[in-house]
C-alpha cells in the first residue's frame, strides 16, 4: 500500500498527468529510487505518439514537445535556472543568487537553445525514435536518484528535504529498474552506450556543481535530467542507434 502511494506521489510530482486527490510526497520521498518508473511512462508516451509520424523531424520535435509538456517544464525550468547561475560572474555566493533567483537571464535562455537544439539534432538523427526518447527519459530518471541520494544540498529546500530520506542503495536500485530497457528490440551494446553517456553526464555535473555552487539543489535535479536526456540521445545517434 504505501509503495502504491509512493508511485502516485512521484508522478503527481514529475508530471502533470491527473492523480487523483493530494498523494503524500513523504512516501515518494522513502521511495525515491523508484523514479525511472517515471521515465517509463513518460518515455512511452512520447514513443507512441512519435510512432504516428514518418518524417523524423516531425516524430522527433513531437517526441521531445510531448515529455516537456508531461512533466510541466520542470526540468526544463531547472536547465534554465542552471544556465544562468553557470553564466554568473563573482563568488560562489553570487552564483547561488543567479541560481536561485527566479528571473531569467540571458544564461537561461542560452542553456535552453542549446541544449534543446543538440537533443533535437540527436533525436532526429537515430533510426528509432520512439526507442531512443524511452530510453533516453529512463536514464535520465536514473540520474536524478543519483543526484538524490549523494548529491550534497548547499542551502535548505525541497531537494535538502528529499535529501534526508535518501539511502546509498537507492542508487542500485534505481539501476535494476533501468536493466529492462534490455527487452528492447535493440543491441544491449545501445543500452551500455546510453547507460555510460548518463553516468558521465552525472560526473561531470557533479563535479562542476560542486565546485560552483557548493552542492546541489532542486534546480540542478530538474536540469540532469534535461543535460542526461540531451547527452544519451547524442551518444545514440553517434554510435548509430
Amino acid at each position: 500500500m504505501r509503495i502504491t502511494e509512493a508511485l502516485r506521489a512521484m508522478l503527481q510530482f514529475t508530471t502533470i498527468l491527473p492523480m487523483g486527490g493530494h498523494a503524500d510526497y513523504d512516501a515518494f520521498a522513502r521511495h525515491a529510487y523508484i523514479l525511472p518508473l517515471s521515465g517509463y511512462l513518460i518515455g512511452g508516451i512520447a514513443a507512441l505518439i512519435s510512432i504516428l509520424f514518418v518524417q523524423p523531424q516531425i516524430a522527433g520535435a513531437v517526441a521531445l514537445a510531448v515529455v516537456l509538456v508531461l512533466t510541466g517544464f520542470n526540468h526544463f525550468d531547472g536547465l534554465c535556472d542552471l544556465g544562468d547561475g553557470l553564466m554568473a560572474h563573482g563568488s560562489r555566493e553570487k552564483r547561488v543568487i543567479a541560481l536561485t533567483d527566479r528571473t531569467l537571464g540571458a544564461g537561461a535562455v542560452g542553456a535552453a537553445v542549446v541544449v534543446m537544439l543538440l537533443t533535437y539534432a540527436g533525436l532526429t538523427t537515430v533510426t528509432w525514435i520512439a526507442g531512443a526518447i524511452l530510453i533516453a527519459e529512463v536514464m535520465g530518471k536514473m540520474v536524478q536518484v543519483i543526484f538524490i541520494a549523494a548529491g550534497q544540498p548547499f542551502r535548505d529546500g525541497m531537494f535538502s528535504y528529499i535529501h534526508t530520506f535518501a539511502r546509498w542503495w537507492f542508487i542500485p536500485l534505481s539501476f535494476l529498474l533501468v536493466v529492462p530497457l534490455i527487452l528492447l528490440p535493440v543491441s544491449p551494446v545501445s543500452v551500455g552506450v546510453a547507460a555510460a553517456a548518463a553516468l558521465l553526464t552525472t560526473a561531470v555535473l557533479m563535479a562542476v556543481t560542486r565546485r560552483l555552487f557548493g552542492g546541489v539543489n532542486g534546480d540542478i535535479v530538474g536540469a540532469s535530467h534535461e543535460l542526461t536526456r540531451c547527452m544519451v540521445l547524442l551518444a545514440l545517434a553517434v554510435t548509430g542507434f
